[in-house]
């Protein structure tokens, strides 16, 4: 994978990768930017949340759960010194809909935390990674709620 960064002045980067999206980064006013761009570790985070979410709902369309609304949320921890690294985070999987079945979702969550997601896969390596996910009627109401312990250590 290949990836340029193009300086467009102050702290504000434009990056591109095979893909051809660009997106920018920047950082706040306090050190040198313009707030007009996710800063990095925020693509790290989103890279880890969507590389897993994208796994789960395509397992769960497979095995044809009934998903009206899925969302993905990842709270993660940073070291108060630098170089301010993730120390632990949280993925949180929301999944609404009839009758999702929690097995199914358990499966889905386990496959991409221990074959399909990279991100996963590699930044498990560098901090503990805890998933837990709850299953929402169409009301908005818990149905159930749980933890995914991965069947190998974390770090």
């Amino acid at each position: 994978m290949d990836v340029i960064l193009n300086w467009k002045g102050r702290m504000l980067f434009e990056g591109v990768g095979g893909s051809g999206f660009v997106q920018k980064l920047d950082t706040d006013a306090s050190v040198g930017g313009d707030d007009s761009g996710a800063r990095p570790m925020e693509f790290i985070a989103l890279g880890l949340a969507g590389c897993t979410a994208m796994d789960v709902i395509s397992i769960l369309q497979k095995k044809k759960q009934p998903v009206s609304d899925f969302k993905v949320q990842l709270h993660a921890e940073r070291a108060d010194e630098h170089p301010k690294v993730f120390t632990e985070a949280v993925i949180e999987y929301l999944v609404t809909g009839s009758d999702v079945d929690e097995a199914a979702l358990l499966r889905a969550i386990e496959l991409s935390a221990e074959k399909y997601c990279p991100a996963q896969a590699m930044l498990s390596k560098a901090f503990p990674i805890r998933m837990t996910y709850k299953i929402l009627n169409d009301s908005g109401e818990v149905i159930n709620e749980g933890e995914y312990f991965a069947k190998h250590e974390s770090v």
